[in-house]
């Protein structure tokens, strides 16, 4: 009689036993709605909060079986809140352990090289998992790049997080700059960087332009660069048509037409490329560009032949003109 007891309850533990293992290693629920279940886990929960959330979610079998798992495997101590995405049918062992680890749902934005501070601005309060609320930062102090954020996460953080970054470029990048160049301070190198970085959306063209401001200021000559008296028209925004005359000739402090060096400001966050283009400009004697009519720009290193070029670029502008009126 004993015997039978015995062996009656060790196949019950044998039995129990393949089902806990089962449980927890095996294949979990299957997803409710979709591919994956969305779980927001709150900072501060506690280990029961946190399995009756995810049971009652349909992401785990068992609450108290979770529980006694992170107990076990030491995991209850180091459990991690965030917003998790779980797989439908991921085990309770791949719950457990993203959790642990904090393998949160990461979400992305991105600024690009020659946004405004605005615009940066702009998509952090755009994004809804954020929170806070945050003042624009000032013009030229984030890096453009692409962030991963997390729910939960603070405006205010975000964005210094990219001013953070961008602080550390400059840090690494102004020891290493070019002896002699015609400005002092890292503020300047970031001011003339995103002049360059609106001037061209060329990659390879960057340092020439670089080297063009760089030499003009060295020979006391005005910058002239339509991109800053945009930003003092509109802060940067696209006009959605020419520079006017009047324009040209107002006296802000953002047109350098009539401002001797540069603008008190960034225009923009330039990026890397820019920054070090202008750090480390290629010598060169060149002093104008112009646009070519292909989206970039052609180079001169005396007025007579920029005159060609601007006539050219001239005729360009007159042939697209009618090639329109034609298509009308």
């Amino acid at each position: 009689m004993v015997g039978g007891v015995a062996v009656a309850l060790a196949a019950f533990l044998v039995v129990a036993g393949a089902w806990v293992t089962w449980t927890y290693r095996g294949p979990g629920p299957q997803a409710p709605r979709g591919a994956a279940t969305i779980v927001v886990l709150e900072r501060g929960s506690g280990l029961s909060q946190i399995a009756g959330e995810l049971a009652q979610a349909g992401v785990i079998k068992s609450k108290a079986l979770f529980m006694a798992a992170a107990r076990l495997t030491g995991a209850a101590a180091t459990l991690k809140a965030g917003e998790y995405e779980f797989r439908s049918g991921a085990s309770m062992a791949r719950v457990l352990d993203d959790i642990r680890a904090g393998r949160v749902v990461r979400h992305l934005i991105t600024v690009p090289e020659g946004w405004t501070s605005e615009m940066a601005w702009e998509a952090v309060q755009r994004q809804p998992v954020l929170t806070g609320v945050a003042p624009v930062p000032a013009e030229g102090a984030l890096l453009p790049d692409t962030y991963q954020v997390q729910r939960g996460d603070s405006r205010a953080a975000v964005l210094q997080r990219m001013a953070e970054a961008q602080d550390r470029l400059m840090a690494e990048l102004w020891p290493k700059r070019q002896p002699g160049l015609p400005f002092d301070t890292p503020e300047e190198a970031l001011t003339l960087a995103s002049i360059v970085e609106k001037e061209t959306g060329i990659a390879a063209e960057r340092p020439r332009i670089a080297a063009v401001f760089v030499n003009r200021l060295r020979q006391g000559m005005r910058l002239e660069s339509d991109p800053t008296i945009i930003y003092g028209i509109s802060r940067g925004r696209p006009l959605g048509r020419g520079i006017l005359a009047s324009e040209l000739a107002a006296a802000t402090p953002y047109n350098t037409y009539r401002i001797d060096g540069l603008p008190p400001t960034p225009i923009a966050n330039p990026g890397r490329a820019s920054i070090e283009a202008v750090l480390n400009p290629p010598r060169s004697t060149e002093l104008f560009f112009v646009a070519d009519g292909t989206g970039g720009h052609v180079f001169a290193s005396t007025f007579e032949e920029h005159q060609r070029n601007v006539a050219q670029w001239r005729r360009v502008e007159r042939e697209r003109a009618a090639q329109t009126g034609m298509g009308r």
